[in-house]
């Protein structure tokens, strides 16, 4: 008999299944290591040097009391929440109608779900560039159809003004992005069995009442992650943002991963010409962290509601 707590050992065959499933992770891997940690750590050891790109001098925490007292990041944090806030009040509940919309049985609706997700598929910098026409003052075609049917009576600023300019980006995000969330929704649609709709129409309920009471429970897995995916989207955006606004007028649509990319490439910031790579890999770990606990913060009242549900 085999002695108590020693290892049984190894078969061959869960040897060659062991080197086969580390051979096939193996690119998953190394790319995860030459694409993301090794980034990370060279970045992250710049965060106390004066870095341009060709020079580093240490400088010892200037760059972290640089930050605290600097007013334009802490309020491209500011806009990010909002920005974020807006999104997602307006994505999430917009991907869902439609959802449910096209996942009625009536012809055509293929071809509304492709018009739906194309955008999702067209460059952040091609999509800023068509809404940069479209939300131009002087013949803007959103401004012509506005002024076209009375509903407003001169031409409004959405790229130039205060006022306007995050309601402009806001809705550039939810029209680059809810068909993705959409087609999300109407996967999960497809996995709940049809008896379920049955009997409840045999029990005398109406549409409204088949959606809170079937559709989104049964949704609610789904819907959990594409919360996340659209918050942790939401914190990253900046490319279609910075072709759009470049984070203007008055940084008033600056959000904070577009400061941390004009202060590593030197552009967009005045009087910064100069990369800024060790006060920028501060700025984007700093990021990083802010993204990392809203994160967690939202897998752990995800948490709780299931726990009470």
């Amino acid at each position: 008999m085999q002695a108590k707590g020693m290892k049984k050992p190894m078969k061959k065959e869960d040897k060659r299944d062991r080197i086969s499933a580390m051979v096939m992770l193996s690119p998953v891997v190394i790319l995860l290591l030459v694409c993301s940690i090794y980034p990370f750590l060279w970045m992250f050891r710049y965060v106390c040097y004066d870095y341009n790109g060709f020079n580093a001098t240490f400088t010892g925490v200037r760059n972290f009391t640089r930050m605290i007292h600097d007013t334009t990041f802490w309020m491209s944090v500011g806009h990010t929440f909002e920005y974020a806030l807006y999104k997602l009040v307006f994505i999430i509940p917009l991907a869902l109608v439609c959802a449910v919309l096209l996942n009625q049985k009536i012809r055509g609706t293929s071809v509304f779900r492709a018009v739906y997700f194309m955008p999702t598929v067209i460059s952040s910098s091609i999509s800023g560039m068509i809404f940069t026409f479209i939300f131009a003052t002087q013949n803007g075609i959103l401004n012509g159809i506005l002024m076209a049917i009375g509903l407003v009576d001169a031409p409004v600023q959405w790229l130039t003004s205060t006022e306007h300019v995050m309601s402009a980006v806001t809705i550039l995000a939810v029209w680059g992005g809810f068909g993705n969330y959409m087609l999300y929704f109407i996967t999960g649609m497809n996995v709940i069995s049809e008896d379920v709709y049955e009997a409840a129409k045999i029990d005398g309920a109406n549409g409204v009442q088949t959606f809170f009471k079937i559709t989104l429970p049964m949704l609610s897995p789904i819907l959990k992650v594409v919360l996340m995916l659209a918050i942790t989207g939401a914190f990253k955006d900046y490319e279609a943002i910075m072709v759009l606004t470049q984070g203007g007028p008055g940084n008033r649509s600056m959000v904070m991963f577009l400061y941390i990319y004009n202060l590593i490439f030197g552009s967009g910031l005045t009087n910064m010409t100069q990369p800024q790579i060790g006060y920028g890999a501060l700025l984007s770990v700093v990021a990083a962290i802010i993204v990392g606990a809203v994160t967690i913060a939202y897998q752990r009242i995800a948490r709780k509601l299931d726990d009470v549900m």
